[in-house]
């Protein structure tokens, strides 16, 4: 019985019924937001956002009756059932940002998406490398708030009066959201050598460790890619070689008679 409930709920059929309810509860929600249409047809939205999490629950279930305490052991049915649990929460009093949360169960269509699975594990991979990345990060930042409210804080205390103020005009110096005609230039008009501080700022943070962010996260998801095709190819070969000794069988059983 649970062989042929989990092998029903593998079926691809299966995991595209569940990603259309999953897109469609992700439109309905969104339509919750407009009061125009809650206005015309709340109720009818209402009733088929909780039948699309009827359907959640009820694939929870069957997965959980399936799969019995090795349901836990994967990380992505994990993850469902969090999303899911939390939806079940009763969105009152003071857990009334709960309701908000139930966009969360859009997330879900990343556990049923193998191409966005690939991409969130190429993530998790790159992790540990982007963890030292960061700390690289928070060193030149420490260094360079430091610097930037000893230069500039007395003359720009809303930018640069103390260390948080500076770090949070470095980030968004960093950001390049208006750093020059926004915050550069009006220092420069006090500090005209003051470009000689930003500029490698700029190089540094933005051109070069924001980059390597970046390649660490191509990379994993790049070995993720080639993992993923590696371990069809080794299953394609399996089936090709169960096929060959079926076929050699076969002859050996003919030859014999």
């Amino acid at each position: 019985m649970r062989e042929k409930l989990a092998q029903w709920l593998d079926r691809p059929l299966v995991g595209q019924v569940i990603t259309g309810v999953i897109l469609f509860n992700a439109v309905l929600l969104g339509m919750e937001t407009a009061p125009s249409i809650m206005d015309r047809a709340g109720h009818t939205i209402e009733l088929l956002d909780k039948l699309c999490l009827a359907v959640f629950v009820a694939e929870i279930a069957a997965k959980l009756v399936a799969h019995g305490p090795r349901f836990f052991r994967n990380g992505w049915n994990v993850f469902d059932f969090l999303i899911v649990g939390i939806a079940l929460i009763p969105a009152a009093q003071g857990l009334s940002v709960l309701r908000a949360l139930r966009i969360l169960r859009v997330l879900r269509v990343v556990s049923v998406a193998p191409s966005l699975r690939r991409v969130v594990e190429g993530f998790i991979t790159a992790l540990p490398g982007m963890a030292s990345v960061f700390l690289l990060m928070t060193i030149i930042f420490y260094i360079g708030a430091v610097i930037a409210t000893k230069l500039f804080g007395q003359a720009f205390p809303d930018w640069f009066g103390d260390l948080g103020l500076s770090a949070y005009s470095l980030f968004q110096i960093m950001t390049l959201e208006s750093w020059s005609m926004g915050i550069v230039r009006p220092v420069m008009e006090i500090y005209p050598y003051a470009w000689a501080f930003f500029v490698p700022f700029i190089l540094v943070t933005t051109f070069a460790v924001v980059n390597l962010v970046v390649g660490l996260i191509v990379n994993s998801m790049q070995d993720a890619h080639h993992a993923d095709e590696g371990e069809r190819t080794d299953a394609y070969r399996d089936e090709v070689l169960a096929r060959l000794e079926a076929i050699e069988t076969r002859l050996s059983g003919d030859a014999s008679r």
